[in-house]
C-alpha cells in the first residue's frame, strides 16, 4: 500500500505544479472547458512527464556524464528543459490540450518551476 500511496502522491504533485506553471509561466497553457476536463488532463500530462524523465533522464546523465561534470552540472537545465518541450510535445501529439510554445522561455522555467513546486509539494504531503 505504501508503493501506492508514494504514486499517487508523486502524480497529484506533479499535476498541482503544472496547473500551476500553466497560470505562472507565460507560454505553457492548457485550454480545457471544464474542471473534470483539467484535472484529466493534468494527471495524464503528469504521467507523461514522470514516464518521460524516468526513461530518458537516466539515459541521457549516463551518456552526457561528461558534458555533466564539464558544466558543473548547468546542463542539466538544458536537459530538463528539452524533456519538458518533449512532453507537451507528446501530449499534443496524443490530443491533449496542453502546450508548451518553445524551448525558451517557457519550456526551461517550466521545467524549474514543476521540479520546486513538486519538490515542496511531495516534502509537505510525504508524511506518514
Amino acid at each position: 500500500m505504501g508503493f501506492l500511496k508514494g504514486l499517487l502522491i508523486r502524480v497529484g504533485a506533479t499535476a498541482v505544479a503544472f496547473w500551476l506553471a500553466t497560470l505562472v509561466i507565460p507560454g505553457i497553457s492548457l485550454d480545457t472547458e471544464s474542471v473534470s476536463e483539467t484535472v484529466l488532463t493534468l494527471i495524464l500530462v503528469a504521467v507523461i512527464f514522470g514516464v518521460v524523465n524516468g526513461v530518458l533522464q537516466p539515459i541521457i546523465k549516463t551518456v552526457g556524464c561528461g558534458f555533466y561534470l564539464l558544466t558543473l552540472g548547468l546542463i542539466a537545465l538544458v536537459v530538463n528543459g528539452l524533456l519538458f518541450l518533449l512532453t507537451g510535445w507528446i501530449a499534443d501529439q496524443v490530443g491533449l490540450p496542453f502546450d508548451v510554445d518553445g524551448f525558451w522561455p517557457a519550456a526551461v522555467l517550466g521545467a524549474l518551476f514543476v521540479g520546486i513546486v513538486t519538490w515542496i509539494l511531495g516534502a509537505v504531503l510525504d508524511r506518514d
